[in-house]
């Protein structure tokens, strides 16, 4: 197939081979000194030579990232690119490396603290057009980051926080599905689950896009209809290209916002003693958030119900709760190693979390309370 390119809120090369374009792409952008961000099993196991052999020997590489970014880690590789005088950053991997990346750009080039810069800090104005470029390769089809404007960063003080604005969304976003070939189905499962999520939260924000709630339905009708094949069937070509499509997707309509999932997701993906997958706690919170939002928004739960090919009136939440057990994920944040003792804590930090401003209804520490005393 060829690489196609789409223009939409950034450049897109999106196909099998695109990311054989990586040394083209920094010509044209007139960059010569990337740093590339990663994480030490891709490297192990020969990916990120494989998109970066064509810039030559000695590209710097800085493969620390930790599951969850951290500040730590985003200082570490701040010192690499200026140690290297490198001029921009090339992300390869899933959310993380990408998210680190764009911590990265932005640590090089503004002062002071990640925190600082926090949505929930006040911190979208202060993040400036001086951020670094960054070039993002995914290698899973779950966060979007490649197209997204925010980066998820677990600060100094423990919490987990989200940097948004057009400044961090990657310049450049090669999107190649050959690279997600060898993902395994457990990190298919969770990474799919997570870009149908985006789909789903985007499209019931109650923000006024209809261009966005368009591209949320296409990418979850492209996402339900191809996980399944594209979990028990790895090599599967036309089911990794549409889940990387719907993971783009689920990601352009961020501008939306997000929801009371996520709000809930992003506090329990810093407990740092479990360190669970940010996908695998959407699939488990998700029908809960889906049963608590219904009243709210009945009639775009009808276009879901369309869309997914359900009947009136059918159950969204049990549907997905049967995909996931199809799927293999776990149905519980108890079967993670978490303990119902952290409920309150979590709670009240979604209410502070930067996507519950645009949950589809109106939501208290109480309700996210019940949702995770449910998801238990």
């Amino acid at each position: 197939m060829t690489v196609e390119t789409i223009q939409y809120l950034t450049t897109i090369r999106f196909g099998e081979g695109a990311s054989a374009l990586l040394a083209d792409e920094l010509a044209g952008l007139s960059l010569s000194r990337p740093l590339v961000i990663s994480d030490a099993p891709l490297v192990e196991i020969g990916l990120v030579d494989r998109v970066t052999g064509s810039l030559g020997a000695g590209v710097p590489v800085f493969d620390g990232t930790p599951s969850n970014p951290t500040e730590s880690a985003a200082e570490a590789a701040a010192e690499m690119y200026r140690e290297h005088g490198c001029d921009c950053l090339v992300a390869v991997g899933g959310g993380s490396p990408i998210d680190l990346a764009k911590a990265v750009a932005l640590r090089v080039t503004h002062e002071g603290p990640l925190a600082g810069y926090a949505a929930i800090e006040g911190g979208v104005a202060k993040i400036t057009d001086r951020c670094a470029p960054v070039i993002a390769v995914p290698t899973t089809a779950g966060t979007g980051s490649e197209v997204g404007r925010a980066a998820l960063l677990t600060v100094a003080d423990g919490r987990k926080l989200g940097l948004l604005s057009p400044y961090l969304i990657p310049v450049r976003a090669l999107c190649d599905p050959e690279l997600t070939y060898g993902l395994p189905p457990g990190l298919t499962a969770a990474t799919g689950i997570d870009a149908i999520t985006h789909c789903i939260e985007t499209f019931l924000s109650p923000k006024f896009n209809p261009v966005a709630d368009a591209i949320a339905l296409d990418g979850l009708v492209r996402g339900w209809g191809h996980i399944r094949t594209a979990v028990a069937q790895p090599g599967d070509r036309a089911a990794r290209r549409e889940m990387m499509m719907c993971s783009l997707q689920g990601a352009l309509t961020f501008q939306k916002g997000l929801g009371a999932v996520h709000s809930l997701s992003h506090p329990l993906g810093a407990v740092k003693s479990v360190n669970p997958h940010h996908g695998t706690l959407n699939a488990i919170l998700l029908p809960e958030g889906l049963r608590h939002n219904e009243e709210a928004a009945r009639e775009k739960y009808a276009r879901l119900r369309d869309a997914l090919g359900l009947p009136e009136g059918a159950d969204i939440g049990a549907e997905v709760q049967g995909l996931t057990a199809e799927i293999g994920l776990p149905a519980t944040l108890g079967a993670l190693g978490l303990q119902e003792g952290i409920i309150d804590g979590i709670a009240e930090a979604a209410m502070r979390d930067h996507s519950t401003p645009t949950n589809a209804r109106e939501i208290t520490a109480e309700a996210f309370r019940q949702i995770l005393v449910a998801s238990f």
